[in-house]
């Protein structure tokens, strides 16, 4: 809520969710240039505020620090201008982050095959939560404990296939513009 009350949907910040490899960051760049919005990467934020990379956080402080900065982070990031916002695939576990989310975002569950997104994570090795594990199955883990509570945060889910980033920036405005059409009506 702002001082005057409620945040009208149509000047909400728009947040981006969905698993890891799933294009939140790159998507997220293209879309706000196309929005002409502020763009902020939730990782980079975190790693900015902790003066580490996120490896490092999960290897020195374990993923529960990793989380409560996360969610510090956000929170911050929710209350600051309208901007796109990429999240952390798990930001959504907290249940403080999901009603910031509610309350202060539109929010974009970016939805893909796992088999897309097990090829897309192959190749960085720096997602702390796929060491030493096969990423299909991981992935597999993950979507079971995140899918439902992506679809409950979520505002407008968008499947975004193996294609161009354009087509994928292209669902989610067309996602948006329906999504702002039928909260105004």
């Amino acid at each position: 809520m702002s001082a005057d009350g409620p945040i009208p949907v149509h000047r909400r910040t728009i947040a981006l969710v969905g698993l890891m490899g799933v294009g939140k960051s790159t998507v997220g760049r293209r879309l706000a240039k196309r929005l002409n919005l502020p763009f902020a990467d939730g990782d980079i934020e975190i790693e900015a505020a902790a003066a580490m990379t996120v490896s490092d956080i999960f290897a020195e402080l374990g993923e529960a620090e990793f989380r409560a900065g996360e969610a510090r982070v956000l929170k911050r990031l929710l209350h600051g201008p309208r901007m796109v916002l990429a999240t952390g695939g798990g930001a959504v576990l907290n249940p403080e982050t999901r009603e910031a989310l509610k309350a202060r975002a539109v929010t974009v569950w970016m939805r893909a095959d796992l088999d897309t997104v097990a090829g897309r994570v192959l190749r960085r090795d720096t997602r702390p939560l796929l060491r030493g594990r096969d990423p299909l199955e991981a992935l597999q883990a993950m979507a079971e404990v995140r899918y439902p509570v992506y679809a409950a945060v979520a505002d407008v889910t968008v499947d975004v296939a193996s294609g161009a980033h354009a087509e994928a920036v292209g669902g989610i405005v067309h996602a948006l513009d329906a999504y702002w059409a039928g909260a105004e009506a």
